[in-house]
């Protein structure tokens, strides 16, 4: 619970505050499986590095870079507080990931999706508008949930998002979002829910981001799109389609609201061949000569 609440201090989001203790909770089912019990004296450097040695037998190095993650920044808490003397993990390495080439989303498959929402029902409308957000602004899904209806303008075409570590940022969308928006908007002032301030409403009350993650499962297969379209791929393919028109990295990384290089480049990687030839079309230096 302590390590929870310095989670929750330092800023981080609920979901890396998960992840961060499930690795505690593996190192200590190691432990017995080991026949040791899980105590703070069992977090001897040998003993990490044999867990991560196994993991890396049985599992992608991304999910062990996730777990090394976790347990480190629980040493670090632990060495600060007094609890051990020294990090055990100090000098080890994360195992390194390439970052994965995530398919991004066609033209095509956009349009069909969007036809998949068409209706007059209130979640037509809300289904629509939210597909709209998140392929316009590649928010990420936590996001978008917690825009509340003060932090939408529909004039200036724009909205204030709350991103990790509590940090807002603008996001700009055009004017077929702002329509479908103001659509839905129209309608939500019948919904059961319209008291409460969060933009997004479903049937419990505010929307949630497993909600969001279904509503985006059943229109994808309504569009014939199943297994190949969840809320995160639209954020790769804002990123590459901001690229691939021009866009510089710099903006890219406040829009996104990414702090850090690695992120850009992870997301920067869907579809960068397509991009470096069309970079390539567009200079032919060779016919100016």
């Amino acid at each position: 619970m302590s390590f929870r609440r310095e989670l929750r201090a330092a800023g981080k989001s609920p979901r890396t505050g998960v992840v961060y203790n499930q690795a505690i909770r593996f190192y200590c089912a190691w432990l017995v499986e080991q026949g040791k019990q899980p105590v703070v004296a069992e977090l001897t450097r040998d003993s990490i590095r044999t867990w991560l040695a196994e993991l890396a037998d049985g599992h992608a190095p991304s999910t062990v870079r996730t777990r090394f993650r976790g347990l480190f920044r629980f040493c670090g808490w632990l060495v600060s507080e007094g609890e051990i003397a020294a990090n055990p993990m100090a000098g080890l390495e994360a195992p390194a990931v390439q970052p994965a080439r995530v398919p991004v989303l066609s033209d095509d498959d956009l349009t069909a999706l969007i036809k998949a929402c068409q209706g007059k029902r209130w979640y037509d409308r809300r289904d629509e508008a939210i597909i709209r957000m998140l392929l316009d602004t590649g928010i990420r899904v936590s996001e978008l949930c917690g825009i509340t209806l003060d932090s939408l303008d529909l004039d200036r075409e724009m909205a204030l998002v709350m991103g990790k570590g509590s940090k807002p940022r603008p996001v700009y969308f055009g004017a077929r979002t702002a329509r479908a928006l103001d659509r839905y908007l129209r309608m939500r002032k019948t919904h059961r829910w319209r008291h409460l301030d969060t933009l997004f409403l479903g049937e419990r009350g505010a929307v949630t981001p497993d909600g969001v993650r279904e509503l985006v499962r059943v229109r994808a297969a309504a569009a014939g799109l199943a297994d190949r379209t969840h809320p995160h791929r639209f954020r790769h393919t804002f990123a590459h389609d901001f690229l691939l028109n021009g866009g510089q990295e710099r903006d890219l990384k406040r829009l996104a609201g990414w702090t850090s290089d690695v992120m850009l480049e992870r997301y920067g990687a869907s579809a960068a061949d397509l991009r470096a030839r069309e970079a390539a079309k567009r200079l032919r230096r060779g016919d100016r000569v």
